[in-house]
């Protein structure tokens, strides 16, 4: 899944529907993100910095069984952990 810093949703609301629509499962169903990591620091991690370029990189964690890793590029992938 590609997220677009421009949408209206944020990026943790952008991985629960990534891990959602990977599982087949209602959004209602999934814990919530924060329950796994710091969903306001993940925002940070992939805000575009002041000259609007995003800095590089990628962090990978587990929520609810899937391996999620999301990129600086907007990339979302979801496998199963």
């Amino acid at each position: 899944m590609q997220y677009d810093r421009l949408d209206a949703e944020p990026l943790s609301v952008a991985v629960v529907n990534a891990v959602a629509t990977f599982s087949d499962e209602p959004v209602t169903d999934l814990e919530p993100l924060h329950y796994t990591i710091d969903t306001d620091a993940l925002e940070r991690l992939f805000e575009p910095r002041a000259d609007g370029v995003r800095a590089g990189g990628s962090v990978t964690f587990e929520y609810t069984e899937c391996l999620i890793t999301v990129s600086a590029d907007g990339q979302i992938r979801v496998e199963s952990a």
